[in-house]
């Protein structure tokens, strides 16, 4: 009984260590949504994988605290997207524009696939060129004692 309920006690103890700081409610719940949406468009510079809307990151964070200052100065989303892109580049967008500085980024995979596929048909062309290769007498001869020995050992 009482290794069961210290067993309880740590396990309830525990959960503590998860906790989290909770988000500061919002003072303008309507600031908050239209950040929230610009941030879902922005890139987190330190996770790469996250948007700033998602991330946990110091400079996520300050990010949307300078996207809070800015809406509550009468900046549009178009304004701070474009403040944000001039700060920290064309990276920063979840979807880079086409243009000739993101060029590598828009047509790179399409690139190394072409490249891939290049290489894999003149591979298979130059094999099929060569065609079968000619075994010598004592190259038969070993590969005959090589696949004979093989058969012995095989469970029947």
């Amino acid at each position: 009984m009482g290794k069961a309920l210290v067993l309880a006690f740590l396990l309830l103890a525990g959960g503590t260590g998860w906790a989290k700081e909770a988000a500061p409610a919002a003072e303008d719940p309507r600031l908050e949504q239209r950040m929230m949406a610009i941030a879902a468009e922005l890139r987190c510079l330190v996770c790469q994988g996250q948007s700033v809307a998602n991330s946990e990151a110091d400079l996520a964070k300050d990010m949307r605290n300078l996207m809070r200052e800015k809406l509550r100065e009468g900046q549009n989303e178009r304004d701070i997207i474009e403040f944000m892109v001039a700060r920290y580049g064309d990276f920063v967008l979840w979807r880079p524009p086409f243009k000739a500085t993101t060029l590598l980024l828009w047509l790179g995979p399409l690139l190394l696939v072409a490249a891939g596929l290049f290489a894999l048909f003149r591979r298979l062309a130059r094999e099929r060129a060569e065609g079968e290769i000619e075994l010598s007498e004592a190259d038969h001869a070993r590969a005959a004692t090589l696949l004979g020995s093989a058969a012995d050992q095989e469970p029947r």
